[in-house]
């Protein structure tokens, strides 16, 4: 499941994610991430790991398709988990994007909110 967190920042969306994720995750956290992109050039995400048990096969793919639309349109990606494979996923996505991904763990979560917002 993938649920909007309200962040307070206009260039900073937010999403927890939790259980396992499937194609119709996708079809309505993309529409969200794509709004937010016509409003403006660049965005940041801040992405919560929550009881997260990983992708089925389709939406691995969406996964993938949304970060090769995309490459260019994001300014940092902050990705806050509370596994030890959430931390080497983020060394993962880095060839994906342009953004800059940082890993934070749970007990992180101010940090990662201030980074994502580019305030350190």
């Amino acid at each position: 499941m993938i649920e909007k967190i309200n962040i307070g920042a206009d260039n900073v969306l937010g999403f927890k994610l939790s259980g396992k994720l499937h194609d119709e995750d996708y079809s309505t956290f993309v529409p969200q991430i794509e709004a937010a992109l016509v409003a403006t050039d660049k965005i940041s995400l801040l992405a919560q790991f929550e009881d997260f048990q990983g992708w089925d096969l389709q939406a691995a793919w969406d996964d993938f398709k949304l970060g090769m639309e995309h490459y260019s349109d994001f300014e940092r990606i902050a990705l806050v988990g509370e596994k030890s494979w959430e931390r080497w996923m983020a060394k993962l996505c880095k060839p994906f994007t342009r953004a800059e991904v940082k890993y934070f763990d749970a007990s992180e979560m101010d940090a990662a909110l201030s980074w994502a917002k580019g305030s350190s």
